[in-house]
């Protein structure tokens, strides 16, 4: 278990020397032999971990994504605790992966590197498509668990609905990065997008939420007690 333990820690600890060079200069700054002066290793360690260069990207990549997903479920598992309605903690969740602070931007400018990067790399690409197909699936699973709850109504469409509301987010994701002080009216930009998100979440949550009421009959027909955002 300590081997297994300790190879772990160190491509962890080589993926974040990768992730703060990427973060910083981008993905030409992260050679095998920076990503090893980063870290504090030889290069032949980083090499022993990693079989090439672009292996030790993918892993940082997807391990920055894993991080963001962990963030964004943990605040779906409080939210639902807390008993909010799906919309509020949709808005809550989804603005996590917004370039809001110092850590934040750094998971930016990485996620936008590596889309550039998919262009012509078919894993990046891939795994890059599987992180954004997993993220409409969970806006999608929110909406149809709205519709068993009474806040999206029967007739929505919640593959549809889910891909709006991430193109929302991406868009404005974009202006918060590279205009993050600029005043949308009398308002500062982060407000505004804030309150766009709001908007377009109150589009597709029409209703109210009935999540807790006991008297409350599922109208699909569906097993498996109160919905959830996310399961």
């Amino acid at each position: 278990m300590a081997r297994t333990a300790d190879h772990d820690l160190r491509r962890s600890q080589i993926a974040e020397a990768a992730h703060r060079l990427i973060a910083h200069a981008g993905l030409d700054a992260a050679t095998v032999a920076a990503v090893a002066r980063e870290a504090g290793f030889s290069v032949g360690l980083v090499q022993h971990y990693f079989r090439s260069k672009d292996d030790l990207l993918l892993f940082t990549y997807r391990r920055t994504t894993d991080r963001q997903l962990g963030r964004v479920m943990r605040l779906v598992t409080e939210g639902e605790a807390a008993r909010r309605t799906i919309a509020e903690i949709l808005l809550s969740a989804l603005e996590e992966l917004w370039p809001l602070d110092d850590r934040r931007r750094a998971e930016y400018r990485i996620g936008r590197a590596f889309h550039a990067r998919s262009l012509d790399h078919p894993a990046v690409a891939e795994a890059a498509k599987a992180t954004a197909a997993g993220l409409r699936a969970q806006i999608a699973r929110a909406v149809d668990n709205g519709k068993r709850c009474g806040e999206v109504g029967l007739d929505a469409d919640a593959e549809t609905a889910a891909l709006g509301l991430w193109a929302l987010v991406n868009g404005l994701a974009d202006q918060l990065y590279h205009e993050p002080e600029r005043p949308v009216g009398d308002r500062p930009l982060a407000e505004t997008a804030a309150g766009l998100l709001q908007e377009a979440l109150g589009s597709v949550f029409t209703g109210e939420c009935h999540h807790h009421d006991p008297e409350w009959s599922d109208p699909l027909g569906l097993d498996g007690g109160a919905p959830s955002s996310s399961q």
